[in-house]
């Protein structure tokens, strides 16, 4: 089985894909990570190299073509990314989207990276605008869309374990036999 975790940073797409695939014995992927890593390899921050990205379309181009193998080749994975829902596409099982309000994302981003949290919530608003407008302009994604998400979950008032109790009980009801109900992902231009 494909899962999917997507949502805005300081949603909990990490805490919670990491906690899933241990539960179920699965891989976990991180396209969070490898955007990082790549950031990294050119020592800048994630807020520059999403500004880099802006002018060089091949970064997210990269990126997502990446995502979109591991959906299309791999079983027994959650993958974790912003767009991982809208590029695993068809091999998607259970999509998922976690996300909370601005300021409680904020909060958590500026404990993980040690900084303000004014500072954290000015960099994620930036970011979040310059990632909208290049899914729109790549794909034809409105990354606002959560239609095709099979569970959307506000994860302010959970703590870790609440949400991840959530999960679980949530892709345990899964009824892999049928395809009815499964959300089909329209209209994307996988052009990479």
């Amino acid at each position: 089985m494909l899962i999917t975790i997507s949502g805005p940073a300081g949603g909990g797409k990490s805490t919670a894909a990491a906690a899933l695939a241990d539960h179920l014995s699965y891989e976990h992927i991180s396209g969070g990570d490898i955007f990082r890593s790549l950031a990294a390899d050119r020592d800048m921050t994630p807020l520059e190299f999403n500004r880099l990205a802006e002018e060089d379309d091949q970064i997210d181009r990269d990126l997502d073509r990446q995502l979109r193998t591991i959906a299309r080749d791999r079983d027994d994975v959650v993958l974790e990314s912003r767009l991982a829902g809208w590029m695993a596409g068809e091999y998607a099982d259970f999509r998922i989207w976690l996300d909370a309000p601005l300021p409680v994302r904020a909060a958590r981003i500026a404990d993980r990276e040690e900084k303000a949290v004014d500072v954290a919530q000015e960099e994620t608003e930036a970011r979040a605008e310059s990632e909208a407008s290049r899914y729109r302009e790549y794909y034809g994604i409105d990354i606002a869309d959560r239609s095709i998400y099979d569970l959307v979950l506000n994860t302010a008032r959970l703590g870790p374990e609440g949400m991840v109790e959530t999960l679980f009980t949530a892709v345990a009801s899964y009824d892999p036999t049928t395809d009815e109900g499964k959300i089909p992902v329209e209209g994307v231009r996988y052009e990479f």
